[in-house]
């Protein structure tokens, strides 16, 4: 099945209740280096979104976890009672919390990365995407992103995110499933 356009998902989006106040929050969630970024880049572009990254909500490579303080304590139930979020984005270099991301009330919000659209963080949600590619293509993204001396970081980042998904049923909570090998058209 093809994977459906940047427009009809920003569609699709709009024709969601709000779920956070009076903002639509999109969920992008699947593992490392299957595309959530880069979706979540195009789609936010459309529908004028701010997008927030779950590596700067990660307290380092074993936060998947405990990314519930930030994810929900400082972002969404702030939100959902209509009030301003913010939250210290995580500083990989220096291993501890840095800049503050301001996360203001508006139309559109999405938060893409593994481990957002957590059982958690669902209601909140007016639509959740997950998005798959291969193993080995997304280890190949990562390690073309990060270098070679991150592949171990990768691979184990891998076993955590699968055991995660799991455990959180993410796949089968998502709205909708989209091939992150594959092209996602425009129009």
């Amino acid at each position: 099945m093809a994977n459906p356009s940047i427009a009809d998902l920003a569609a699709e989006v709009r024709s969601r209740d709000p779920h956070l106040d009076e903002t639509r929050l999109v969920l992008i969630d699947g593992p490392a280096g299957s595309g959530k970024t880069t979706l979540a880049g195009r789609l936010g572009s459309v529908l004028g979104a701010q997008v927030v990254h779950g590596d700067d909500i990660y307290e380092g490579w074993d936060g998947l976890d405990s990314m519930w303080p930030v994810l929900g304590t400082q972002i969404l139930e702030p939100m959902a009672r209509g009030e301003a979020a913010s939250f210290a984005a995580w500083d990989w270099h220096a291993s501890r919390r840095g800049d503050t991301i301001e996360v203001p009330g508006a139309p559109f919000l999405i938060i893409e990365g593994v481990g957002v659209a957590q059982r958690a963080a669902r209601p909140f949600a007016s639509l959740v995407i997950y998005v798959e590619a291969p193993w080995s293509e997304r280890l190949s993204r990562g390690i073309e992103r990060d270098g070679e001396g991150m592949r171990a970081d990768w691979e184990r980042w891998q076993v955590l995110e699968l055991i995660h998904h799991d455990a959180q049923q993410t796949r089968v909570g998502a709205h909708l499933e989209i091939d992150g090998a594959a092209p996602i058209p425009e129009a």
